[in-house]
């Protein structure tokens, strides 16, 4: 059995010629050979515009196709975010892009976590939980993204489960790395991005509050939701755009290399 370690984390790799080592900053003898620096803030840029543009296009795809109403979704609410990637050919761009997108979210979890250590904001116990509700969120849209369009009660009841445990466990892991972001020993200015990305956490909680109140009153809340479907899940990439701009503010690297087997 092989691993990849990060910085505080051993995970368990099947590489049959060697093992792959990921750390951002190895310590003095190690056994393995550097081949290639990475600065990864880029990849929390492509987290926050791809799916966005992606989910853009699938609806208006739909749109055009007839499968949806055209409108403005983020304020007439004329269909959900699921609605674009039911039936093709949204659905073929919505899911062409989600799948990898929960492939990136596990990676951006794994390096939220190490970038936090090397700030000294953070401890052993939040980076757990960074990466296992960040897991548990791309787990989840995995679980959606697959069943999304069925119609058997199992089938929707795993999908609603997708989509809610892919909403929590993003938000928890986003709260986390904010939250902890607000005690970095660097400067006030990862602070202040700090407060950013806080207020893009709880942006989609106060939405949910708003969405509850709005069923309360009104006889159809249907399109109210929608909208706010639309606007908390932007909300959501935009933290993304946070996390690029620290890791460019702070130089975050990593390094790979892979150490012979014995």
């Amino acid at each position: 059995m092989q691993s990849m370690r990060f910085p505080g984390w051993l995970f368990l790799c099947p590489l049959p010629a060697g093992r792959l080592h990921c750390s951002a900053s190895p310590g003095p003898g190690s056994n393995y050979g550097i081949f290639g620096l990475m600065r990864p803030a880029p990849l929390a840029l492509v987290a926050a515009i791809v799916p966005t543009v992606a989910i853009l296009l699938a609806f208006y795809v739909s749109a055009l196709a007839g499968a949806i109403p055209m409108c403005n979704p983020f304020i007439d609410g004329c269909a959900s975010i699921s609605a674009t990637g039911r039936q093709p050919p949204g659905a073929l761009i919505f899911r062409a892009v989600q799948l990898p997108y929960a492939a990136l979210l596990a990676l951006l979890w794994v390096l939220s976590a190490a970038w936090l250590r090397e700030l000294g904001a953070t401890t052993a116990r939040s980076q757990r939980w960074i990466v296992f509700f960040g897991f548990a969120g791309a787990l989840a849209l995995i679980v959606y993204v697959t069943f999304l369009g069925t119609t058997t009660p199992i089938y929707a009841f795993m999908r609603r489960f997708g989509i809610y445990f892919y909403f929590l466990g993003t938000v928890i892991a986003q709260l986390i790395v904010a939250v902890r972001l607000l005690s970095a020993e660097d400067a006030w200015r990862m602070r202040t991005l700090g407060w950013f990305m806080l207020g893009c956490t709880l942006f989609p909680f106060a939405l949910g509050v708003l969405n509850l109140f709005l069923k309360t009153i009104l006889a159809d809340a249907d399109a109210p939701e929608n909208a706010i479907e639309w606007i908390a899940s932007l909300s959501m990439q935009a933290w993304f755009v946070g996390l690029y701009v620290g890791w460019r503010r702070s130089g975050f690297t990593t390094t790979a290399g892979v150490i012979p087997p014995r």
